[in-house]
């Protein structure tokens, strides 16, 4: 796990960072300074000391710490405690990786606390010095970088996932059968597609209630910025419901091509057994031990022949005409 990252703004300019957070005190007791804290992967003293200086509830502490939160937003009487996901995908293995980023969120502070390196925050800082005019903006500005970067990661996975099923969607008219590893890779990426789900749908509501002008929590000039962001979210949910859809769609073809063609390996199947049945009928007839026409003499022999390759013939002329053979 990396160190913390720390930085002080003035004005929208950094000021200093990568200061202790023992410092953060000092710098919140100069007027129209904004810090930013981020923790990977933090002890529980290490949160708790940042929490006693900085008054964070004990409540939102708790969540920072613990595993597997959902997508929410939480309002506490001096800050608002959000919880997100950055998510990706191993194509070939059907994994999803997500790491949760939880975020305190002050008019003078943000802490972010990922619970692991899976996601950089450089990409983050990057957002953030590329834009200087907007980060006089202050923390509004700091969130709307985090968020901006965890949501253009969604974009990534979903066409992941599309390019994935557009290749399954193509390989299950194949006459090959599935083999027990690509079933099993089905599975996974199916799986993975829910979880998908499930962390993404959860943050259209919390940033939807984080732009409620009500809790000045998102500056008006960025209000635009927050907007775009929401569409990003409405766009990934949209577009996981039709890959929902379309995976459904695939299972129910492959199982109905599977019957198919169950149903066609039954039918011939059956129509060479109907074959072989004749020549079984008449040896097993001529081979009576009780006098019949042709008994013991070489036109038997010729019209039991003859019988055989007649019908067995006829048979599969007609099976083939209908399409069973």
């Amino acid at each position: 796990m990396s160190g913390p990252q720390t930085r002080a703004y003035c004005d929208g300019v950094v000021e200093s960072e990568g200061f202790p957070v023992a410092d953060v005190s000092d710098w919140l007791a100069q007027a129209g300074t904004v810090v930013w804290v981020d923790l990977c992967g933090p002890s529980r003293d290490q949160l708790h000391e940042l929490a006693n200086e900085l008054g964070l509830h004990e409540l939102a502490v708790e969540d920072a710490l613990s595993q597997h939160q959902r997508p929410k937003l939480d309002h506490y009487e001096t800050h608002l405690f959000l919880s997100a996901h950055s998510v990706g995908i191993d194509g070939d293995t059907g994994e999803l990786a997500a790491t949760e980023i939880d975020a305190f969120i002050n008019d003078r502070w943000l802490i972010t606390v990922r619970k692991d390196d899976g996601f950089s925050m450089g990409q983050v800082l990057q957002r953030w010095d590329r834009s200087a005019d907007l980060a006089k903006l202050g923390v509004s500005f700091m969130l709307y970088g985090l968020l901006d970067a965890i949501v253009d990661g969604y974009f990534d996975t979903v066409q992941a996932f599309d390019d994935f099923y557009d290749e399954v969607s193509e390989g299950i008219f194949s006459e090959r059968p599935l083999d027990p590893a690509q079933q099993r890779h089905w599975f996974e990426m199916r799986r993975a597609l829910v979880r998908f789900h499930r962390l993404v749908v959860p943050m259209r509501e919390a940033v939807s209630a984080l732009m409620r002008r009500e809790q000045s929590a998102v500056a008006e000039p960025l209000y635009p910025y927050y907007q775009d962001v929401y569409d990003h979210i409405l766009r990934v949910s949209e577009s996981t419901d039709a890959l929902r859809d379309l995976v459904s769609t695939i299972v129910e073809t492959n199982l109905s091509l599977r019957d198919y063609r169950q149903n066609q390996v039954m039918k011939k199947v059956t129509s060479w057994a109907a074959i072989i049945a004749v020549p079984t009928l008449i040896t097993g007839f001529y081979g009576m031990n009780v006098p019949y026409p042709g008994f013991g003499q070489e036109s038997g022999v010729v019209v039991s022949a003859t019988l055989m390759a007649l019908l067995s013939s006829g048979l599969y002329v007609l099976f083939r005409k209908r399409d069973w053979l």
